[in-house]
Order: structure tokens, then sequence, then C-alpha cells
């Protein structure tokens, strides 16, 4: 062995090992993303750290108080006129697609995605997000808004390319970013590159290319008029935006306007591509690493304007919904709901989720700052010293706490709502008593407000801890405790470090009680991560053992052969109050999979629907129905769910089946074939059925082996000798040996007979399980059973017309050319020999995002 490792070309053991790397990333690559954005944040406070490595804190405040009052206003201004803007914007996208909407509800749609995702980044999942939940109460489908999104999208980095190259073109002069300067002739020949480009666009429209896509996703190109305006109007989106910013500038004059906005683009553009939420650092570390001008007084400027232009916006895109939502839950029922209520019932909840976040980082960003020296000297006469350091650390942890309850009031869960407003409370107290921060206070006051006006919102009964707390939302704790650090860290940066300093209790001593904050938060923060990602996401609700009573009870009343799916194993269940009737269900991820329709009593479907619906959603769960029947869409319409045709049905009328006549000639050849190589139909029974199971594994195993897969689960049985004995077995014997098996399902009623796991060997005789369902058939009739079920063909049966629904669309194209992967259209065929009548059956999920999510779990519960 030794000898051949020497001997391997160590290219060969390089391109392994790259193999392996890039494997290994494919597979974490969520957790590296994180962690890629982690550091970039990191990077950017070092950068901050660096440039205002000779700024004191007190010139940062001097410089903040010396802002004029009439600068302020004029921010405030052009704050909202860029907001507006981008609700023009978004009504020309919406136009550019060809659909016709009232600007209100653009502008709704613009206003909460924007506040969303320029505080929080990742503006798919976030602003992307909020934009899908007012178009999809509007009316519009899921490809509709990411048109528009995505048009919205390309007229603002169109309009700040074009902007920025003006910018180089007009300034003359050589850039210098933190001492990196970029000659002048350099930053012409982008410009005019840039600016090709985009007159390459209009000219590509002019010449007749209406329209770009991939695959079937396509996105229009706009006329040239509407192109225009899209950019026109977000040139000025930029302009507002930008001088915002400007006007708060210290040293502001018309002649640095070129060069501040070309530091404004820039910052912009890597602040997006950085993923950091806000971009906070990053934008702020550009901004002066290219602004000439004193650095205090601009980190001044840009404080100022984070607040106005993202954090403002943020509380007033919350309270506008959160009053929308609080006055529908108060009101008594309606007829109907307007737009901007249906919009609210899905977008307040994580809007005061985000809100609630801005508290914490507000609290810790206080704690880590020093307190203004007359408050602490009012509060020496009124409050005790250990009450003063006392509140300073609870602060901190209140404020960490708030960082970590904020995804359960995202979900709505009550014990999160609770939990927010007693920190919010706590905060609000800790606030005064640490040093008399009454601003934060009644920040914290405003959050609480807007909180307890929407409290009939969180109605989940599930516990704080079952809240969908994910590594984003960690992740942006991680960030928000970096942020507090990098500030105190700044505030004393004077201040020489050593271990006494952790002992140090004083009127004056902020930076131990700096230190002491952060570090009980970063262990609260550390503490709750490490006990999250190590837990169980969800855990299981409801019986995980069908009682026998019930059972029988069901069984003898269902018409259903696969009813005989509870006997499986891998399923919990809900029963009814009457004991008449259960559902089956399984959990996983977030998506909650119930298989086919209730069993038992129908009187009792529609209470163990509701039921099912009302326990998935209290654990924020996804619910999906499997296999569902035409009996069951009344409810699941009636509950408000997407329901989609998964396929059809295969059911034998047995009372006409033959094997006469011209439609079973191609069955009568392969069953005479097969009885030709001296093959044998038997039933052996359920009792006798252990005896065999060591013949019935050796088929069962080869037939896996060829087919190169592993047992399924959920929707069929497993190999499990418990769950064979079960049942009666058909078998196809050849000169003694059994070549093939088939558990067989029955209803007590004789309603219906079919089968479960059909195995055989790989080199059977032609026309073996044709004979094995015909002998089936012909014993099902000869006992009085009504039907034979032949089971499903997976998306046959769907409309691939253009006006269908996509999810029919897509089921009819993978139908058409999935062959390869599953034989869709082969299995039909073999069904078809059977002249079987074909039924539909349905899936059906909540509506909008949740779709996609959970059909991915639930084919991957369904593949084992």
């Amino acid at each position: 062995m030794v000898l051949q490792i020497a001997n391997l070309d160590p290219r060969l053991i390089r391109r392994d090992r790259i193999g392996e790397a890039l494997a290994w990333g494919r597979a974490h690559r969520r957790e590296l993303a994180i962690l890629a954005v982690l550091v970039v944040a990191l990077l950017g406070f070092a950068a901050l750290r660096a440039i205002l490595a000779e700024v004191r804190l007190k010139e940062v405040r001097a410089a903040l108080h010396a802002i004029p009052q009439i600068q302020i206003v004029a921010a405030l201004a052009l704050t909202a006129l860029s907001y507006l803007s981008l609700t023009l914007s978004e009504a020309l996208s919406l136009r550019a697609i060809g659909i016709r909407l009232p600007w209100r509800t653009a502008a709704l749609a613009s206003f909460t995605s924007y506040a969303i995702s320029h505080n929080f980044g990742l503006t798919l999942l976030t602003g992307g997000s909020a934009r899908y939940r007012v178009y999809a109460s509007a009316g519009l489908d899921l490809g509709a808004v990411a048109r528009v999104g995505l048009l919205s999208s390309a007229a603002f980095w169109g309009a700040l390319l074009g902007v920025a190259a003006v910018a180089l073109l007009s300034g003359g002069a050589p850039v210098d970013i933190a001492g990196a300067v970029i000659p002048a002739f350099a930053g012409q020949v982008v410009a005019v590159a840039v600016l090709a480009l985009l007159a390459l666009l209009f000219i590509v429209r002019l010449r007749g290319v209406e329209q770009v896509g991939v695959g079937r996703f396509t996105l229009p190109i706009p006329p040239a008029a509407t192109m225009a305006a899209q950019l026109g109007v977000a040139a000025f989106d930029l302009a507002a935006s930008s001088a915002a910013l400007f006007v708060l500038l210290p040293e502001a004059t018309p002649q640095t306007i070129g060069l501040f906005f070309l530091a404004y683009a820039v910052a912009v553009s890597v602040a997006a591509a950085s993923h950091v939420p806000g971009g906070i650092g990053v934008f702020e570390a550009i901004i002066l690493a290219i602004t000439p001008a004193s650095n205090g007084g601009v980190f001044a400027a840009l404080l100022l304007y984070r607040l106005i232009y993202y954090v403002l916006p943020l509380i007033v895109a919350a309270a506008l919904l959160a009053s929308v939502e609080g006055h529908r839950l108060r009101r008594p029922i309606a007829m109907g709901l307007s737009l901007a209520e249906r919009s609210a019932r899905y977008l307040a909840p994580p809007l005061i989720g985000l809100l609630v976040f801005t508290g914490g980082l507000i609290l810790l960003i206080s704690g880590a700052l020093p307190a203004v020296h007359w408050r602490i000297h009012w509060l020496a006469h009124i409050v005790p010293l250990p009450f003063v350091e006392a509140s300073h650390f609870a602060a901190s942890l209140a404020g960490t706490a708030l960082l970590l309850v904020a995804p359960a009031i995202s979900a709505r869960m009550r014990s999160g709502f609770l939990a927010a407003r007693l920190l919010l409370a706590g905060g609000i107290v800790f606030s005064l008593l640490k040093g008399f921060d009454y601003e934060e206070a009644t920040l914290l006051g405003v959050i609480a407000v807007i909180l307890q006006y929407c409290r009939p919102a969180f109605y989940r009964r599930a516990g704080i801890l079952d809240a969908p707390l994910q590594r984003t939302w960690l992740a942006a704790a991680a960030i928000a405790i970096g942020l507090s650090l990098w500030a105190g860290f700044f505030a004393y940066k004077h201040v020489a470090y050593h271990d006494d300093l952790w002992w140090a209790f004083a009127w004056k001593g902020n930076a131990p009680r700096f230190l002491r904050a952060s570090m009980g938060a970063a262990v609260l923060l550390g503490a709750v991560a490490c006990w999250r990602l190590l837990s169980a996401p969800i855990r299981p609700i409801g019986n995980m053992v069908l009682p026998l009573q019930v059972a029988d009870t069901a069984l003898a009343l269902s018409s259903r052969a696969d009813a005989a799916l509870a006997l499986t194993g891998d399923k919990q269940f809900l029963i009814a109050a009457s004991g008449a009737a259960y559902l089956m269900y399984r959990v996983r991820g977030r998506t909650w999979v119930v298989m086919g329709d209730p069993v038992g009593a129908f009187a009792d479907w529609s209470e163990l629907v509701w039921q099912i619906r009302a326990r998935c959603d209290a654990a924020h769960g996804r619910l999906c129905f499997y296999q569902a029947s035409n009996e069951l869409l009344p409810l699941l319409i009636e509950m408000g769910l997407q329901v989609m045709k998964y396929g059809d049905e295969a059911q034998v009328d047995l009372a006409s089946f033959t094997l006469e006549g011209p439609a079973s000639k191609s069955l009568r050849h392969s069953t005479r074939k097969a009885e030709s190589a001296g093959l044998t139909f038997e039933i052996i029974p359920a009792a006798a059925v252990p005896a065999i199971v060591p013949q019935l594994r050796a088929v069962s195993d080869a037939w896996l082996g060829d087919k190169g897969g592993h047992e399924k689960c959920f929707s069929i049985g497993r190999f499990d000798p418990v769950y064979l004995a079960r049942f009666d077995c058909a078998v196809l014997r050849q000169e003694g040996r059994i070549i093939a098996f088939a558990n067989i399902w029955t209803t007590r009623n004789r309603a219906e007979l079919s089968v479960d796991l059909m195995r055989h060997w790989p080199d059977t005789p032609y026309g073996t399980m044709d004979l094995l369902f015909v002998r089936l058939m012909q014993w099902g009739a000869a006992n009085g059973y009504a039907r034979f079920n032949l089971g499903m063909a997976p998306l046959s049966g769907l409309n691939g017309r253009r006006l269908a629904p996509l999810w029919s669309r897509i089921g009819h194209a993978i139908y058409g050319h999935g062959e390869a992967l599953y034989g869709f259209s082969g299995l039909r065929s073999f069904k078809a020999k059977f002249q079987p009548i074909w039924v539909p059956r349905y899936v059906a999920t909540m509506p909008g995002l949740a779709t996609p999510w959970a059909m991915i779990n639930l084919v991957g519960l369904i593949g084992g």
C-alpha cells in the first residue's frame, strides 16, 4: 500500500483534494456565505477604526450638535423625495411588464420593501419578500413580482453607473481613495465604457429586441421612452438620497458635489455587494476614505444620515402597517379586506420583529458609549452607584435578548410578544437609571407602543424557544454586538486596558461598565447560539402510535385501501374526539405533510383538518396535504390553501374487468408468456407470511440493487417483516421459488383492493408483473371487491397550455421530458393496459413562497 501511494501522480492527488474541497464548499455554502458576511463586517469595522484613529468621541458629539436644524430639515425632506421617487420607479416597472395597478399599491410595496432592505440587506430575501406579500395580495404571481423587482433593480444600477460616469467625466482630476490614486484618464475611460453600455441597451431595444430570458423565465426590455423614464427617476432618487447626506456634511460646497457623489456611488455599490446588514461599517468606511473633509464632522453626518435615511423610514413603515393591522384585528368581522389590510396581515409582524431587533441594537450601542457627564452627575444625587452599575449591565443583556426574541415576534409567537414587551419595559427603566438616556427610552417606548397595539396578531401558543432562530438572525445579532464593541473601543481609545478595569466601580467608570456589559452580551449570545445550533428545530407533536381501538373503528369505515399506511410506523396521528377517525402526517423541517385524506367517519374530517391547520400554524410550520382526493377539496379551499393537481390515480372497476376483447390483447399476450415460463400465482395468508420472509427479503434486496436506490417511505411501506406480517401477500413462483411478491391492502367493506410493496427478481420472465396484477384483480372480483387501485401516475394529466398555472406547466414539462429521471409516461402506459378510470389527486400547500419549500421537504420526506 505504501508503494502504491508513493507512485501516485501528485497532480492527481492535488486534483482529488481540490474536488473534495469543492464538494465540501458546496455542502456548506450557506455557512460559508454567513461567515463571509461576518468577515466583511469585521473588515469594515477595522477600516473605520483605522480611518478614525485620530478622532475622539467628544469631537463627534460636538459636530452633531453643530449641525444646523435647517440642514436636518432639508435631509428629512430629501429622504422623503428619495422614497417617493422609488415608488414612481416601482410603478414604471409594473407598466413595463404590462400590469396596471393603482399607484398606492406600488407605493406600499416599494416603501415597505426598501425600508426593510436598506436596513438589513439581502434584498431578495428581505425587501423581495415584502414586495411579494403586497403584490400577491393584489393578485400577482411570483414570476411577475420577480420581474418587477429585477426591472427596478436594473434601473437603479443603471442610473448609479450612469451618474457616476458623468461625475468621473466632469471631475477631470485624479481620485484619491485612502491613499490609492486613480488617474483621471483611467476614470474617464471607465466612464465612457459605462455610458456606451447604457447607450447599447437603448440601441438593442430600438432594433426590436423586446425581452431577454433564461429558459422559460423572460424579462421584458421596456420601450425606450419607459426605460429613459425609469433611469431618470432612479437618477433623481440617487440625487435625493445622496443630497440628504451631502447637506449634513461640514465644509460641503458645490465644487465638491462631483467627488462626493462618486464616493457615494462606490459606497452604495460595495455595501450592497457585501450583504452586510444595511452596509453598516462598510458604507461609512468608504465615504470617510474618499471624502476630503474632517473625519469627525463627516462621521457625525454619517451617523445622523443613518438615523434619518435608514432607521426613521423603518419605524414609519412598521408604525403604518402595525396601525392597519391593529385596526383590522379590532374590527368586527367585515365582508372583505383592503389591499393594505391584506398586506399588513403578512408584513406587520416581520416589521415589528425588525423594530424589536433595532431596539436591542440601540440598547447595546448606548451601553457601549459613555454617559453624558451632567446626566450622570445628576443621577449621583438620586440613585446609588450599584443601581447604575446593575442597570447598565442589565440594559446590555436586555438588548441582546431583544435581538434573540425578534424572530419569535416575526413568527407571531405569543411568548415572544410577552418577552419583548417585558424586555422593552425593562430597557426603558434601565436606560433612565444608567445615564438618564431619555432619547433611547423614548425610542424604546415607541417600539413598545407599536408592539402593544398589534397584540392580537401574536396568537401562536408555541414556546419562545420554538421560534425559527435561523443562522441569518444569529449572524445579524453577532454583527450588532460587533458594532457595539467597535463603538465602545472607539469611545475609549484613550483608556489603557488592564485586568483591574473589570473590577473598577465608580461614577466615572464608563470603560469598565462597557467591558462588563459587552462580556455579558457576548456570553449570552454565544450560549443561545450554541444551544440552538445543536438542538432539534421542531419537536414531534401528536400521537406516535395509533390506538388499536381507533385504528379498528376508522379502518372499518374507510373505503380507501391506502389507509393501511397508518401501520408503517413512520407517521404521527391526530385523532378525532369521537375516536372514529384519524389523520396521519409527519413533520420535516418546517413542513407538516399530511398523507392523503383523513381516515374514518367523514363527519370528523373537518375537525381533523382544522386541528392540523391550527397546530401547524401555532408551530410556525408550512402545511402540505399530499395525494388529497376530490372529497377533501372543499375543506382545503375553505382553509385558503393553494391546491395543485399532482397526477392521476388508476382505479380498475373489477365488475367489468376482463381479458376478452381487442383492448386487452396485450395483457392476454403477456400473461400467456408468463404462464408458459412456468409462473404460478398464490395468495399467502398473513399468518404464514413470517415463514417466507427470508425468500421475500432476497427478492426485495435484488430489486433494490437493480434499481440502484434505497427504501422510500411515508407514501409507501418499507420492507419490514413486522409490517409485512400484517397483510396477505400475493406471490409468483417459478419452480417453487418466489420470484415476485406484493403485499395486499384491502378495505373491510370490500370497496377497494390494492398493493403496497411490489418487487421481483431483475431477471424475471416477460409479463411477470402483468400476470401478478391480472390474477390479483380476478381474485378480488371473485371475493366481492369493487375496485382495484393501481396507484398514482405522478404528474400525468397536467395541462401545459400557456394560460395554465405555473405548477401545471412545470409538471407537464417534467412529465414530457423527464422520462430518464423517473419514467413518468412509462408508468402511466403500464397502468393504462388495465383500462382504469383515472381519478385526479392533489397537493395543497400554503400559498406564496411557502410552496416551493414545502415541495422540497415533501420530496425529501418521500425519498427517505
